[in-house]
């Protein structure tokens, strides 16, 4: 059962096309899981078209919503394969099976990059960073190990997580797939994956983390970040 979910805000600016590329990429792979936010999204879709209908303007408003539905469209197209001007990288098959279930939009992505190069993070957590061509935010699978523990930090931007396989859990209360977490900066956190299997997540950073208390002290001068 998903119990987190995007507010209304970000439903609302992913409907209208506004959310930048990257945060859309999260709420979409969101909304594949989730019966409640796609049903959710088809109402303010929905709305929308009502309220064009009605819109006195002297654009006819059939033409304002096709407009607003290509920003969508264009918005999910973008969240399929990467931003960038080099030839698009021939499909391949995706053998992880952690990731093979995965929404639609993350398989998209998958099949037009390059392959995953995965990098220790710590003990317990490993990285790898997607090709988005998006320089404000970075888009990463973080794979946590059975019962591991990330090491507390928290971050200096935005931080969006969606949990693709597994579950794990922090102070404030267990995460499983389709759960969809906001975290603001400031705000330390430290997630513990479950003891019987590996938990895997899409994130979505504005900015570097940084690691709290000793070892942050030791390690953040070589991530290029400062101790919170």
């Amino acid at each position: 059962m998903i119990e987190h979910h995007p507010d209304q805000n970000l439903l609302l600016e992913y409907a209208n096309g506004s959310l930048p590329w990257a945060q859309a990429l999260a709420v979409s792979a969101h909304i594949q899981m989730c019966p409640r936010c796609t049903q959710h999204l088809r109402q303010l879709n929905e709305l929308g078209g009502a309220l064009l209908d009605q819109s006195t303007a002297s654009e006819p408003a059939s033409d304002s919503w096709s407009r607003l539905m290509a920003r969508v469209d264009s918005s999910e197209a973008e969240s399929a394969a990467p931003a960038t001007a080099e030839p698009p990288v021939a499909p391949r098959k995706i053998s992880d099976p952690m990731l093979s279930g995965a929404p639609p939009v993350i398989r998209k992505l998958l099949h037009t990059n390059p392959p995953l190069h995965w990098q220790r993070v710590s003990r317990g957590l490993r990285a790898a960073r997607l090709v988005t061509g998006q320089a404000s935010s970075e888009v990463a699978f973080h794979r946590i190990s059975c019962g591991a523990k990330v090491a507390e930090h928290d971050h200096r931007g935005q931080e969006i997580t969606v949990v693709l396989y597994g579950s794990f859990s922090d102070a404030d209360g267990v995460y499983s797939v389709g759960d969809f977490l906001v975290r603001q900066p400031g705000q330390v956190h430290r997630p513990t994956a479950t003891q019987d299997q590996e938990c895997l997540c899409l994130s979505v950073v504005e900015a570097p983390v940084a690691v709290t208390g000793l070892l942050g002290r030791l390690i953040n001068p070589f991530l290029g970040i400062r101790p919170a």
